[in-house]
């Protein structure tokens, strides 16, 4: 088996390479040049907004995992560029080249809107108007209306494996005036390789999942762990469920996190 990578040498693509490749999946990935991938990955150069180059890579392939995605960015046009322009081209190239692959794209869980009575379910509306979750609603729609045999996961907040993530979201939550005791789900770079190599065996195949650890964590806590200041506050909670999503249907198809908590990576080193 063959897998394509998009976005392999971002913050989950390069971690995610890296067990792939110890798991002894042979792995492929679209790179700009310049740009380095970790050992045991054949680099593909190309760009998902240059349809020409999209034929040589994926060509031959199993499967595809689409990680690539703009986020962070002040720019709305760069990012409906990427994450819609960039992912119907890779579904062009797959239709004309490679029918047979399967595709699992990499979504988020900010696509549901603030006001559920209870975790998100995969189920629930799909309602986000800022540009990135909106972009990634498109993006998902398109894969499956596309032929293709493909699964959406929906990440929540990513951390581990030192890469920085966590210990930003202090700064972010708290300019975003997060309340300390809002509780948010969280997924470890561990358990982002497991669900992909579930989702490769087909165990995935047709349904959008939501991923999650067992224990959202609330901003107070993360803030505590990773050692920064946030705003103490006894008011009421509004919205006590945004950012907290339902991870039932991953585990019935099998999905069993490793880091099962923030407190586990806490305690293994793993942050």
């Amino acid at each position: 088996m063959t897998v394509l990578i998009t976005g392999g040498t971002g913050l989950v693509g390069t971690r995610l390479l890296r067990r792939l490749v110890d798991a002894g999946v042979e792995c492929r990935a679209i790179v700009r040049p310049g740009k380095e991938l970790p050992a045991g990955v054949t680099a593909v150069e190309g760009d998902l907004c240059d349809p020409a180059t999209l034929p040589k890579a994926v060509e031959g392939v199993s499967a595809v995992i689409h990680l690539a995605a703009v986020l962070r960015t002040p720019d709305p046009v760069l990012i409906e560029q990427v994450n819609v322009g960039g992912t119907k081209n890779l579904i062009a190239a797959l239709q004309a080249h490679a029918p047979e692959a399967r595709v699992i794209m990499a979504s988020t869980n900010l696509v549901y809107g603030d006001e559920l009575s209870r975790p998100a379910r995969e189920d629930d509306p799909a309602t986000a108007t800022q540009p990135y979750p909106a972009t990634k609603i498109i993006a998902e729609g398109l894969l499956r209306d596309s032929g293709l045999t493909w699964s959406v996961l929906r990440f929540p907040f990513v951390y581990g494996d030192g890469d920085g993530h966590l210990e930003s979201a202090p700064g972010l939550l708290g300019s975003w005036g997060w309340h300390p005791a809002a509780t948010m789900s969280l997924i470890h770079h561990r358990d982002i390789a497991l669900a992909m190599l579930i989702a490769l065996t087909g165990a995935m195949d047709g349904r959008v999942v939501n991923l999650s650890d067992d224990a959202p964590t609330s901003i107070y806590e993360i803030a505590r762990i990773v050692g920064a200041e946030y705003k103490e506050s006894s008011e009421p909670l509004e919205n006590p469920w945004k950012g907290h999503v339902d991870g039932t249907l991953a585990r019935e198809l099998g999905f069993r996190p490793v880091v099962r908590s923030l407190y586990q990576a806490a305690a293994e080193d793993a942050l």
